[in-house]
């Protein structure tokens, strides 16, 4: 493992200050407009029109509350040689008009959209829009070139279409801009990752009999707000029998003794995304629960040790087992249980890593690129699995890991069960016949062995 070197001073503060640098938020606009402009530019496409909430905040730096992220209700303009325009949901325009200097006012305007097709044809709302991103083009000397679309309903589409335009996909330009990520992308990522740090410290507390899957994701939401986070997109929080098949999801499952239980964190800071799995045994665990935890690891680090500049996705899935090997027909029906995928703005970017599709079209690692690489293993007794995670940079000469909840070993949380046997053999040796003066608290207590494995 080797350091990047470091953008800002005290990388995880998460405030600005006047006495030394910490991220410069000026540079971060700069630097991704500039890039998003130039893999534009080395396309064939004249424009690109942007839906995707996490494409706009890439491109403009406008940023109005996650619950505009599945409404389509916000659309930006990029054309080539130009800055980008941004039609906002009503009078958040006029606040990027006095707040957001670093686009030209007139570039901020009220714009309704269809809106997933809540604004029907009828109301004139679609053909409006394919109108204005038409007139803009025309402007622009664009017209006749390819009009790059992130992602839209098909209401808008037809509208685009009727207006003359020509629509193409423009996903992948936004996706290859995105690919690498600048000092001031990293440290935010780090800083996100951090908040998932605190997150499971106290999950581990939180880990006994008795308490509720749901409880321990309403825990984890509320530390996160607390902490600064944007947006939880997801918690799964999967225990017991539930380990094995991953679900992908949480429910009201009660914690039993013995449980094996794993954690997804996925959430925003700033922005930046995380995808961060831990697992953890509650108050006991069995040599089939050690076993699936030893092998989910050395999978995960097998990968890892792979991840430096040149190297290609086809061999770090190379090293994972086979769907066979795992009970599955084929890789299909078990993606997503050895897998990497890039992370930033958004939680699935390149590069993807997976069998089904890596081995036939391997793609290089590059310095910059920042992904997740994560496995999963079946215990042996049916019904018990592990599941880890770790978020990777890859550096100039290996990878960084930005996840730093020890996870090299299995964690047992919870309390520490004694035997009435262990008792009475302590009284023995410590307080006489009668075991007096010798309590199950004082055992477990010369018992406990710190966590194994420190943070990476």
């Amino acid at each position: 493992m080797t350091t990047r070197q470091r953008s800002n001073a005290s990388p995880d503060a998460t405030r600005a200050v006047d006495w030394e640098q910490r991220i410069d938020f000026a540079r971060l606009r700069e630097e991704r407009l500039e890039r998003a402009k130039a893999s534009l530019e080395a396309s064939e496409l004249g424009a690109l029109l942007m839906f995707d909430p996490n494409n706009i905040r890439y491109v403009t730096s406008t940023h109005i509350g996650e619950w505009a992220r599945d409404k389509n209700a916000r659309f930006a303009l990029l054309p080539r040689g130009g800055d980008p325009i941004l039609w906002d949901f009503g009078s958040a325009a006029r606040h990027h008009q006095l707040f957001a200097p670093w686009l030209p006012p007139e570039n901020f305007r009220a714009g309704v959209a269809p809106m997933r097709g809540a604004m029907p044809v009828e109301t004139g709302i679609p053909d409006r829009l394919g109108q204005r991103i038409a007139n803009e083009l025309r402007e622009h000397g664009l017209f006749d070139d390819p009009l790059g679309v992130d992602m839209a309903d098909l209401v808008t589409i037809e509208a685009l279409q009727r207006a003359g335009v020509q629509v193409t996909d423009g996903s992948q330009v936004l996706l290859e801009a995105r690919k690498i990520k600048t000092p001031r992308e990293i440290a935010l990522l780090d800083q996100s990752a951090g908040l998932v740090d605190a997150v499971y410290e106290e999950i581990y507390r939180m880990l006994r009999p008795g308490v509720y899957e749901h409880e321990i994701v309403a825990r984890a939401h509320q530390l996160l707000f607390e902490m600064g986070s944007e947006q939880v997109e997801a918690i799964n929080a999967v225990s017991g029998d539930r380990c094995n098949p991953h679900p992908h999801v949480f429910s009201d499952r009660l914690l039993r003794p013995g449980d094996q239980a794993f954690f997804d964190i996925i959430h925003s800071f700033m922005g930046y995304r995380t995808c961060y799995y831990r697992t953890f045994n509650v108050g006991g665990v069995n040599a089939a629960q050690l076993d699936a935890y030893k092998q989910c690891r050395e999978w995960l680090d097998s990968a890892i040790a792979l991840v430096r500049p040149g190297m290609t996705t086809d061999k770090i899935a190379e090293v994972w087992p086979t769907a066979e090997e795992l009970g599955f027909p084929d890789e299909e029906t078990c993606f997503g249980l050895q897998f990497g995928h890039g992370i930033g703005v958004g939680l699935y970017e390149s590069p993807m890593i997976s069998r089904v599709h890596s081995l036939e079209h391997p793609v290089a690692l590059e310095e910059g690129m920042v992904f997740a690489l994560e496995t999963y293993c079946a215990a042996t007794d049916g019904r018990s699995a592990a599941r880890i995670e770790e978020e990777v940079v890859v550096t100039p000469t290996g990878y960084e890991i930005l996840t730093r909840f020890p996870a090299e070993e299995l964690l047992v949380a919870g309390r520490t069960y004694v035997r009435g046997a262990d008792l009475v053999e302590r009284g023995g040796d410590d307080a006489g016949a009668d075991g007096a003066g010798v309590t199950a608290d004082t055992v477990a207590a010369s018992a406990i062995v710190e966590p194994a494995g420190v943070p990476r």
